[in-house]
């Protein structure tokens, strides 16, 4: 398995293995031994499945009280994934990393806690799964706004179905303080305009 460093902190894009013929192929999607000497947790709590249509934008999304990380990847279609780093006073703040993702080279993404976390889909329909180091928890859910120009996502479509709770993420200058994560080398964090940066393969 090829592990690539994105340029933001702990966000790394993997490559796993395939074996393939006429009939197939066969990979493994999560070996644990493998995905600790990657740099991964071995402390995945919860899988996830989402199926959605050319257009549609999940995102961007966190939970502040049970932060998960996630390893995501595609079995059917192509997505655009995007990593945010949303944690107070940390040197990469407001920083975003984006790839494709797709049924074709099966690459993986894993987002640390402490990340918003979104895709669009620019297939006609794609089937997008996902390990979490937490359980999904409702009531401390957060988001992003998807299009906050201070970001700047480089998103691939600009026409986007979102739902009714995307459509009212706040931009992340107006989140306060108590609804961002912690930098954890930071004794005393403070909020601070983001640093715009980007990244895609």
């Amino acid at each position: 398995m090829k592990v690539i460093e994105t340029g933001l902190p702990g966000v790394l894009l993997l490559e796993p293995k395939a074996f393939g013929d006429a009939r197939g192929f066969f990979m493994e999607t999560w070996q644990a031994a493998r995905y600790r000497e990657a740099g991964l947790p071995e402390c995945f709590v919860q899988d996830n499945h989402s199926r959605s249509r050319r257009g549609v934008l999940r995102g961007l999304h966190y939970q502040l009280t049970q932060p998960q990380g996630k390893l995501v990847w595609v079995t059917r279609g192509a997505v655009f994934d995007v990593a945010v780093d949303i944690r107070q006073d940390s040197p990469s703040f407001g920083r975003w990393y984006g790839c494709m993702l797709d049924d074709i080279d099966h690459r993986q993404l894993y987002i640390p806690p402490g990340f918003a976390h979104g895709f669009c889909v620019v297939s006609d329909e794609a089937d997008f799964f996902y390990k979490c180091t937490d359980y999904y928890h409702p009531q401390s859910e957060r988001g992003i706004a998807w299009d906050d120009p201070e970001i700047g996502i480089d998103w691939p479509l600009r026409e986007v179905s979102l739902s009714a709770k995307d459509q009212r993420n706040p931009r992340l200058n107006a989140q306060v303080a108590e609804n961002l994560p912690v930098y954890e080398d930071s004794p005393s964090p403070q909020p601070r305009s983001p640093a715009r940066g980007e990244g895609k393969l």
